[in-house]
């Protein structure tokens, strides 16, 4: 035997005595509780995990392309449960349910079961529990719900538990509509944890360390960390240095937090790929803290946290407007993202719309079992509201992997969509069609329909439209065709009338394009019309129209007008607009049923983009100082009408093309508008907008949407709960746009509607400008390492984006715009579904059902009542949403106690049992129990809010007050 392991007996003995004192032996005493009359530091293990970003969401969970960033969302759980296996006081909470089910799908059932048994302890506890954590500037309310839902419906399946805790850590910014839905979710604890960090971020003007630990306690086995050492074999024993280190910490942060409660958030991005790295110093200083005496070290969560927070039985400050815009430094707006990357967001908005219609659908003839789904595009549409994808701010090849799974996900549910219209457009009673002789146009954006351009000799065209909103709709249908020589009839076989207006240049350019470089092919022919007709359709329902080839025009056939004067007015109707032959502007907006006579003008600007300390980049929205680039004063300008609609179009540079449109029988002007390529040769990034200045008198207020919600009042240069630094007037009175925004005076309300999330501004009293387009040149310093260049390539050549979009504009007289926002808002969100086949137009009639409801043919829903959600789901159950659209006192008549009769929407099932649940569907409502958390400078009872009460079974009657979601499961 070596001579080193002849220890005598009284020194094993000494040894062994110091050892269990250092708690070497039988393990650290991590077990306390909360503590009463001490600070209570609550130690909450988690890892942020971008779902998507720097990496693909596959990426990131299989742990590949780590040249970019090394992380492995799938040995961050594999290390975690093992380390909570080791010691049931730790804990760890988890947030984003896409990477969840990757990995548990991958389990074994012994796994799965140890599993379930550390949720069913407490110690991992899903918070959140969404498929991401969603953006809240940039994601519609209906996307929000559905992708929480998604991940609820996981937990809820797996583990029988509902989250308590909201995690919405890293948005760049926080919602007024976020903090209702979560709470209509059933997660108490959200607002709790914000309210403390920006307490803490005003009071010591600096900020608690992202989402990490304290400085000197963050422990990733691949990071330069100070350990805890406590082993007296070894030198450098510190455990006194670490304990005063940790109290010291914890006593800066107490001094500005109320009650003797803090949080450490004990994480980072993609931590704990070793876990046990992380929870060996966290035990080793719960262990030493706690025999230190001074404060009370515990494992915690975000709900045991609030659940302290609540025992504390202190007032709270009420905020009921939201924390927008988000800056980190005085020129440093996070302003940009709210447009970033345009031509995403509107992919993720017509899917979101396109989602809807296709639930519905699957749910009114069954869903199967086998076979395309909805679920597919649903997953897509989910990961796709994270706070890097929707946003615009990820790397370009990870923008390519979202764009790749919605467009996967699209054509699953375009399968679906085409089934089940085949089904339900078939006269029999059964329907037993395994395939669709029906085709949809994806690409109708790029003026691309292959139905619409080629029918065959002696057969028709036949387009079903149908209506996923609850109540009768009229829209003008526009088709690319090749000639005029064709008619239109509806169901009927009556002739209807048509009107066809030739192609531009600017339309067939970009068409030849785009489908070049999207699908691989060079369309030979170009259409010469577009063939518009008006279409009725109704709720829930469809119509059938026939495009039929004639020896002579079938239709009124648009020519460019001459003007004679300077001034031109348009529009069929009793909205008109009045333009200047000379500038090419528009110079009036007027409107023979209300009165209203305004001046107004509307014009395309640019931001050049600043490349100092700070660009503009993904995230931040920082101009040169120097004033706006008008694009130009004088614009070439045509005029073309019809008994439809007219037309204004102007070519405001080689870049920016408009079109404007006025319908006969709508009271609002649609704007639809080419920008793109936004040059860069003189290298100068350029952030476009359009302005509208009237002539009114707003007072530096306005008002913008907040997730397609509500509308929040604005006021420029000013925040409510401090006195604002006005550093940058521009990009500091940017706000998230997802609905729209308006302005208005004593007189008049000027209201603009968008159809993808962007950002809007009122600079200057009368005035509202919306940015559609962004070109940078510089990376902004915020992660994402690359310069916002977005390209598009064909087989020959590539180009900068161009985006082709939509914005829409009514003036009312004022307190009466609502009804035209909202009304108009859900008809944006949820267009006619198209759907094209060819047929002999009588053969078809006599075989198929032309035109019909799924609701009782005399009903429709009230015209302040959405149907958000109709969706049959895997066990058979159907799942129902219904939104009141109008806050209170929004509307003299519509901001009302509404009813919506059951039997009438499910005219044709019967109802046997309803159920309401949460939002997100997880729990009966009857077992939801709210906390009655006390309010600062409130005296009295909370204000009453208008809701709808209890549903009879079997009167079936759903009453809904302003703003009131409700959601229900249904057995029929």
């Amino acid at each position: 035997m070596s001579d080193l392991l002849k220890i005598p007996n009284f020194f094993l003995a000494f040894l062994v005595c110091v050892l269990v004192s250092c708690g070497l032996i039988g393990g650290y005493e991590t077990g306390g509780g909360i503590v009463e009359g001490k600070l209570n530091v609550h130690l909450v293990p988690h890892s942020h995990d971008d779902v998507g970003w720097l990496k693909t969401v596959d990426q990131y969970f299989v742990g590949s392309n780590n040249s970019i960033q090394g992380a492995c969302v799938e040995n961050v759980l594999d290390s975690v449960v093992t380390a909570l296996l080791r010691d049931p006081n730790r804990k760890f909470i988890f947030a984003e349910m896409a990477f969840f089910r990757r990995w548990w799908l991958l389990q074994s059932v012994k796994i799965q079961a140890l599993v379930k048994k550390l949720v069913s302890a407490g110690q991992l506890e899903f918070v959140n529990g969404g498929w991401c954590m969603h953006d809240e500037a940039a994601s519609h309310y209906i996307d929000m719900i559905d992708q929480t839902t998604l991940g609820h419906s996981l937990i809820k399946l797996n583990f029988n538990v509902t989250p308590r805790a909201g995690w919405q850590i890293d948005p760049f910014g926080h919602s007024a509509v976020q903090a209702y839905l979560l709470g209509a979710e059933v997660i108490l604890d959200f607002w709790l944890l914000l309210f403390d960090l920006v307490e803490y971020f005003i009071l010591v003007n600096e900020r608690l360390g992202h989402y990490s630990p304290p400085d000197g306690f963050s422990f990733e086995v691949s990071e330069d960390f100070e350990p805890v050492q406590d082993n007296p074999l070894l030198f450098d024993m510190n455990v006194e240095k670490r304990v005063n280190d940790f109290i010291n910490a914890a006593v800066t942060q107490a001094n500005v937090t109320r009650t003797n409660h803090i949080m450490w958030t004990m994480g980072e991005d993609f931590r704990y790929q070793y876990a046990e790295s992380w929870f060996k110093q966290m035990d080793k200083l719960i262990h030493y803290v706690n025999k230190d005496g001074r404060v009370n070290a515990l494992y915690s969560s975000p709900s045991v946290y609030a659940d302290a927070k609540f025992a504390s039985n202190i007032s709270w400050p009420l905020k009921t407007d939201d924390y927008f815009p988000y800056a980190d430094g005085g020129n440093s707006y996070w302003t940009g993202y709210f447009t970033s990357r345009p031509a995403l967001k509107g992919y993720i908005r017509s899917l979101s719309g396109y989602y809807v219609a296709a639930r519905q659908l699957e749910y009114l003839t069954g869903r199967r079992s086998k076979g395309p789904n909805t679920f597919s595009l649903g997953d897509a549409l989910g990961i796709a509201q994270h706070h890097d994808a929707v946003t615009g701010t990820a790397k370009q090849h990870t923008t390519n992997d979202y764009q790749k799974r919605l467009a996967i996900g699209a054509h699953e549910a375009e399968t679906v969509v085409n089934s089940a219209l085949s089904c339900l457009t078939t006269s029999t009673s059964n329907c037993t069609i395994p395939t669709s002789t029906f085709t949809q146009c994806p690409l109708l954006n790029i003026s691309y329909c292959p139905p619409a351009e080629n029918i065959p000799s002696g057969k028709s065209l036949v387009i079903v439209a149908y209506n996923p909103l609850g109540w009768n709709r009229t829209d003008v249908i526009r088709i690319p065709v090749k000639d005029a020589n064709l008619v239109v009839q509806d169901n009927e076989g009556n002739m209807i009338e048509a009107q066809f207006i030739e192609f531009n240049i600017v339309t067939s350019n970009l068409r030849s394009f785009y489908t070049q470089a999207y699908l691989g092919i060079l369309p030979q022919d170009v259409p010469k019309y577009w063939l518009l007709f008006q279409a009725s359709v109704p709720p829930l329902g469809w119509n059938t129209y026939f495009i039929t080839q004639t020896t002579s025009k079938g239709g009124y056939v648009s020519m460019v007008e001459t003007p004679q004067n300077d001034d031109i007015e348009i529009g069929p109707g009793s909205l008109k607009m009045l333009f200047s032959l000379n500038s090419g502007q528009l110079k009036r907006i007027t409107n023979s049923r209300t009165g209203i006579d305004l001046p107004a003008q509307q014009s395309y600007l640019w931001y050049g983009s600043s490349d100092e300390n700070q660009p503009s980049g993904a995230y931040i929205f920082h101009p040169n100082g120097s004033p706006p680039m008008v694009v130009s004063r004088s614009v070439p300008i045509k005029v073309i009408r019809g008994p439809l609609v007219d037309e204004v179009h102007q070519q405001f540079n080689p870049w920016i093309y408009q079109v404007t449109r006025l319908y006969k029988d709508k009271e609002h002007a649609e704007f639809e508008f080419i920008i793109g390529e936004i040059p860069t040769d003189d290298s100068l990034g350029k952030e476009v907008i359009t302005r509208i200045t009237a002539d009114m008198s707003t007072n530096k207020v306005f008002y913008t949407d907040s997730n397609g919600r509500d509308f929040l009042k604005r006021v420029r240069d000013y925040r409510e709960d401090w006195p604002l630094q006005v550093t940058q007037p521009i990009a500091g009175n940017y706000y998230p746009l997802n609905l729209g925004m308006y302005t208005r005076d004593d007189k008049v309300e000027m209201s603009v509607l968008v159809d993808r999330a962007t950002g809007g501004a009122s600079i200057n009293d009368g005035q509202m400008e919306i940015m559609f387009h962004r070109r940078m040149l510089h990376d902004d310093g915020r992660g994402v390492g690359e310069a916002l260049d977005e390209t598009v390539c064909n087989t020959t050549t590539c180009q900068g984006l161009a985006i082709h979009g939509n914005y829409y504009m009514s003036v009312d007289t004022v307190g009466s715009g609502s009804r035209w926002r909202r009304t108009t808002g859900q008809e944006i969100y949820s267009p006619l579904l198209l759907a094209f086949t060819h047929e002999n137009q009588e053969d078809y009639k006599a075989s198929h059902s032309t035109r019909s409801t799924t609701m009782d043919p005399n009903y429709s829903l009230p015209p302040n009542v959405a149907l958000i959600t109709l969706q049959e789901l895997e066990d058979g159950s159907v799942l129902l949403r219904l939104a009141h659209l109008y806050e209170a006192n929004e509307d003299v008549d519509l901001s009302t106690l509404v009813k919506v009769e059951l039997k009438k929407l499910f005219a044709q099932k019967m109802i046997k049992t309803i159920r309401e649940t949460s939002l997100s569907a997880n729990q009966d409502k009857s077992a939801i129990k709210r906390r009655p958390w006390k309010v600062e400078d409130r005296s009295g009872p909370e204000p009453s809010t208008v809701r709808g009460g209890p549903v009879d079974p079997s009167a079936l009657v759903v009453e809904l007050g302003p703003m009131e979601i409700r959601t229900f499961i249904l057995q029929v």
